[in-house]
């Protein structure tokens, strides 16, 4: 895999890139009305209602992000107002990238033509591209395409719209649900997983591991 020169390196933005902080939120958020000891389950929770809004037909990514999270709140008894749901999807566009990411995405991007597909709405990712400091080549969302990942249809979207084949797209991601596991079932062969610690390491779905993305330049021979 270190020898091999992708057509293009494509990417999950939110959480791979820039740093996904719906969890930091929802753990100052709701501070005074879940345990202590509760909260990684309540914060579990919010996160796979977030991935069950969007295996749905599509819809706004401000819908998937306010439902989820009242969803969990209903399921746990606890109240929200409607305007901490809306500040979930307001903050997205202010999030920076990992500290780790700047100078490797900067590196490899005078190789390489970078793409991004995000579930992200058109309104919000430029915002966060932009924080990147690196060109990218093709910024597709899950607005424009009416799908959203982890559905075969998103892939299937990009790798059409990049004209490409897929053994040709090395993929970077750090979710094995929403990336690296229908990346494989569409043959994307060359894959990465960067382990930020959201999806357990499980090796057969046959990707390079890196534990951040400073590890992404030797992937590609840099």
């Amino acid at each position: 895999m270190s020898t091999f020169r992708p057509k293009y390196i494509t990417f999950d933005c939110y959480g791979t890139l820039t740093r996904f902080r719906m969890a930091d939120m929802t753990r100052a958020m709701f501070a005074d009305r879940i345990p202590a000891d509760q909260m990684d389950e309540f914060v579990m929770l919010f996160a796979s209602y977030r991935m069950d809004e969007v295996l749905d037909e599509w819809k706004p990514y401000e819908d998937v992000v306010k439902n989820a999270i009242h969803r969990a709140c209903a399921r746990w008894g606890v109240p929200i107002t409607d305007a901490e749901a809306q500040s979930y999807y307001d903050a997205v566009p202010t999030w920076g990238p990992h500290p780790d990411v700047p100078e490797p995405l900067a590196r490899v991007a005078k190789e390489f033509p970078l793409v991004i597909y995000s579930n992200a709405a058109n309104a919000q990712i430029m915002h966060n591209v932009e924080l990147l400091g690196a060109p990218f080549h093709k910024v597709f969302t899950a607005e424009t395409a009416k799908v959203y990942k982890p559905r075969l249809a998103a892939f299937e979207y990009m790798i059409d719209n990049l004209n490409c084949n897929p053994e040709e797209i090395l993929h970077v991601s750090s979710s094995l649900r929403y990336d690296l596991i229908p990346a494989r079932s569409l043959g994307i062969k060359n894959k990465v997983f960067v382990n930020r610690g959201h999806d357990p390491s499980t090796p057969s779905y046959g990707y390079t591991e890196i534990s951040d993305l400073s590890g992404l330049p030797g992937v590609v021979g840099l």
